[in-house]
């Protein structure tokens, strides 16, 4: 039995109002995306305004030129290696290939910059010149670089060439991978989506308000209270 018809009653109005927004959520109807995809979209762009670090990297990669290494890189199968090849000899490292590794010799600033360049291009959106210049798909070049840095940075620190190491992850996480993820998204700024943005957190709070009056008004409409 229903203790308080209108306060049980209003719960599930403002209930079925919520379900009615959720469903709407889902649907494809804010450009063509549901509003999950969408603010995800609106917020990865906002984000790589703000995560560009390629610059200030390509003057620290500079300060390494005539820094000579030579590391042994492990790769998951010989056509990575095949693939991998062609990103050092860009950069003018001399690269031998053997079955699964590479034994790469060569100035570290070289290489850096040459990784950061494609690096670049990736965040520009602008793959196309790293396809002409390996001669396969973006992504899977600067996923290369990826794993030819790790496995670098790894072989540096079994060398005790510690600050190399460091230098080489440093441009694995704040280039190359912000480069990867980031690929195919248009920066914005977020002064130029605040109203958007603003909504959004308002609505998110308020309509996560919504649903606990709903709940609220519903329970204790029924007759059920919290008590000591």
């Amino acid at each position: 039995m229903i203790a308080n018809p209108s306060k049980f009653y209003s719960g599930v109005a403002l209930m079925a109002a919520f379900l009615v927004v959720l469903v709407v959520m889902f649907l494809p109807v804010f450009s063509g995306q549901n509003a999950l995809n969408f603010m995800d979209s609106l917020y990865n762009s906002i984000s790589k305004g703000s995560a560009y670090y390629i610059s200030d990297l390509k003057a620290e990669a500079e300060g390494r030129r005539g820094t000579s290494i030579t590391v042994n890189l492990e790769m998951a199968s010989d056509a990575q290696c095949d693939k991998t090849a062609s990103l050092f000899e860009a950069a003018g490292a001399s690269v031998e290939v053997d079955v699964g590794q590479l034994r790469i010799s060569g100035d570290l600033g070289a290489i850096l910059d040459r990784c950061l360049g494609d690096a670049d291009e990736m965040f520009a959106n602008k793959g196309e010149g790293i396809r002409a210049r390996y001669g396969y798909e973006e992504r899977r070049a600067l996923y290369n670089w990826w794993t030819a840095l790790k496995a670098m940075d790894r072989d540096l620190s079994r060398q005790s060439r510690f600050p190399e190491a460091a230098f080489v992850a440093k441009v694995n996480k704040k280039a190359v991978e912000c480069a990867y993820n980031y690929y195919g998204i248009e920066p914005q700024r977020i002064t130029e989506k605040i109203g958007v943005v603003l909504f959004s957190l308002i609505f998110y709070v308020l309509y996560t308000v919504w649903y606990g009056y709903a709940i609220i008004f519903m329970f204790e409409g029924w007759g059920l209270k919290l008590t000591h």
